[in-house]
Parts: C-alpha cells; sequence; structure tokens
C-alpha cells in the first residue's frame, strides 16, 4: 500500500520556483512594495492564488519585527470629516504596502484605553489616533511611545506634544474666522454653541470666536455660549433656550455642522427667516449643508489633506526609525477656510 503525502503548504520559494524569479522579489510584491512593477505584482499573486500559498502574518512579523500594519482610533466612524481621513489614509498606506486596522471609540475612554492596549499586543508599526472628548490623560498611549512605535494624534490632540507628533487643523483661525464673519454681515448679538472645554478643538475654536469678538468689540452674552456634546438633540435645546424671550441673537457659531442643520430646523419650524432674523455658521463643511436650503456657511477642515499630511509624516518617521534616526517633529497645522453660503 503506497504512503500517504503528507500534505505541506505551499511557500515563497515554490512561488519563486514557479515563475523562475527570486524569493526575495516574490516576498516585495507579496507585500505590495512600491518598487516592484505591477507586472510582476499580478503575476505572483495570480501564481500564489493557484498554490493556494497562504502568508503567516504573524510568524513573518515575529521574524522582521514588522507587522506592516498601522493602528487607527478614531471617535465615530460615521463622522463626515473622519470618514474622509480614513479613506485618505487607507488608500495611502495601501500604496506603501502597508494594511490598517481601524477602531472606533465612540468617544469612551475605557474603549479607547482598551483599543490602544489591543493594537500594542497586535504589534502594529504605529499607531494614528483622533481621542475622545474626555481623553486629558493621554498616558495609555505611552507603551507605544516607550517601545519606539511612531504615534500621531490628530484634530482631537493632546495641548502639549507628549512624545508623540500632532497634526492637527488650525481650530483657532476656524472659530475667529466664523464669529468675524457674523461681525462684518451685521451681527451685533452672536451666540456660540461649541463642544465640551476637555477637548483642544473647542478650546481652540471658542478662543477663535472670543478673540474675534474682542477684537471687533462686540459684547459677549455668557448665557449665549454653550460648552456641550454636539448632538442634535442638544444643539436644539440650546437653542430654544436662546429664543425663549426677551433679547434674541441674530448670529450663531455653531462648532460642528450637525449643531448647525439643527439650529436651521427650529427657524422653519418657528418662522424665523434665515438669513434675515438669523445667521449661522457651522463647521467641517458637511456634504449636507451644501444641499439642505438655505445652504449653510461653514468653516472647511480639508480632511483629504490631513489624511495625506499623516501617511507621509508617518512614512517619514518609520523610514527614520529603520535607519535609526531620531526626529523630533513639531505640530503640523493644516489650514482652514470659510465657505460663505446662503444662511449668512
Amino acid at each position: 500500500m503506497a504512503k500517504e503525502k503528507k500534505s505541506q503548504q505551499n511557500t515563497i520559494l515554490d512561488i519563486a520556483e514557479a515563475l523562475k524569479l527570486s524569493p526575495a522579489t516574490i516576498s516585495r510584491a507579496l507585500n505590495n512594495h512600491p518598487y516592484v512593477r505591477e507586472k510582476t505584482k499580478t503575476a505572483v499573486l495570480d501564481m500564489a492564488a493557484q498554490l493556494n500559498y497562504r502568508r503567516n502574518q504573524m510568524a513573518s512579523g515575529l521574524r522582521s519585527n514588522k507587522t506592516h500594519t498601522i493602528g487607527l482610533i478614531v471617535p465615530r466612524i460615521s463622522m463626515f470629516f473622519h470618514a474622509e481621513v480614513i479613506t485618505t489614509i487607507q488608500n495611502n498606506l495601501h500604496k506603501h504596502g502597508f494594511n490598517l486596522i481601524i477602531c472606533q471609540s465612540n468617544d469612551s475612554l475605557t474603549m479607547e484605553t482598551a483599543l490602544t492596549e489591543i493594537l500594542f499586543s497586535s504589534r502594529v508599526d504605529a499607531l494614528i489616533a483622533a481621542c475622545t472628548l474626555f481623553t486629558t490623560d493621554f498616558g495609555h498611549f505611552d507603551k507605544l511611545i516607550e517601545d519606539g512605535k511612531p504615534v500621531i494624534f490628530y484634530d482631537r490632540a493632546p495641548m502639549t506634544d507628549h512624545g508623540a507628533t500632532i497634526i492637527k487643523g488650525d481650530d483657532f483661525n476656524g472659530g475667529y474666522l466664523s464669529a468675524l464673519h457674523l461681525i462684518e454681515s451685521g451681527c451685533k448679538r452672536i451666540a456660540h454653541i461649541s463642544g465640551p472645554l476637555t477637548s483642544n478643538l473647542y478650546q481652540n475654536r471658542s478662543a477663535g470666536f472670543f478673540k474675534a469678538m474682542e477684537t471687533n468689540g462686540i459684547e459677549v452674552n455668557r448665557d449665549w455660549i454653550f460648552h456641550q456634546e454636539l448632538t442634535h438633540d442638544n444643539a436644539l435645546s440650546a437653542i430654544a433656550k436662546l429664543f425663549q424671550s426677551g433679547t434674541v441673537p441674530d448670529g450663531i457659531c455653531t462648532d460642528n455642522d450637525s449643531s448647525a442643520i439643527a439650529v436651521l430646523q427650529f427657524t422653519k419650524e418657528q418662522g424665523i427667516k434665515v438669513p434675515e432674523d438669523l445667521k449661522i455658521v457651522g463647521y467641517s463643511n458637511d456634504p449636507r449643508t451644501a444641499i439642505i436650503t438655505p445652504s449653510i456657511t461653514t468653516i472647511e477642515q480639508f480632511p483629504k489633506l490631513v489624511g495625506d499630511t499623516i501617511v507621509r509624516v508617518l512614512i517619514d518617521l518609520l523610514r527614520n526609525k529603520e535607519e535609526g534616526i531620531s526626529v523630533v517633529t513639531p505640530p503640523i497645522i493644516t489650514p482652514v477656510q470659510l465657505i460663505k453660503r446662503m444662511s449668512t
């Protein structure tokens, strides 16, 4: 009776022999290395499929101390700004041969801490994070930093570098432009719906708002300043308080577009004319603000530029690490722009 042949998984050497290429070329092609021609990559992937080759990612990572995997933690994937940044990051990282693990904290510090630990245990090569609104202690990221893993905070970030790289929008200028535009449009009674001051975003946007008011001699009514989670319902509650009785605002800056849309909904229900009776400025340039009636003036954050910048800086950090070069990257501030529409 013939002895049964032992099943054996095909290896890179089998693919190399079949294609008459070096094992090193096969490895680079399987890792989507930019120096390998697309024609060669296609041939390697086709042969790998024919031979039922399955890469042992864990073993490969243990040998090289690299997993070619980047971790990403965001508050909510559904948020327009973060969705655009995620798409840009993933597309760009793929070109450089990296995979992306996307995690969602749901704005929970407990979840963010747990996800950071999971990504560290998964041996990611680097971590990108937009933190929760309530993250004031960033110690749970220290394990990665101390292990020499590049950590990039973007958008929602520590007020200091914390040993990591920070890439964030010019939120002070965004808040300033919002208020200045209302002032230049003739508003003298301006309200402000902002987020929790535990977050750098709303500290900076609020500071910009107050600076524009001060510079132009417009009195701030402290009862018209709201710091809260920027949900649709919270915005409706805030605008209802503003229009309960007595003197009412003629302009309102909201620090996200969902709140601006909620304010516009309230004005339609109450018969308040926009922009004649109330002018509205949002923040983020959510696509809904362009198609709603009247369209809403907002602040553009350029999410694609943010994503491109993150990947460019990350690849530089990884190359420097591989070459043993230690470089301190100063905070990078990405621009914002006022988009004028019918609500003002």
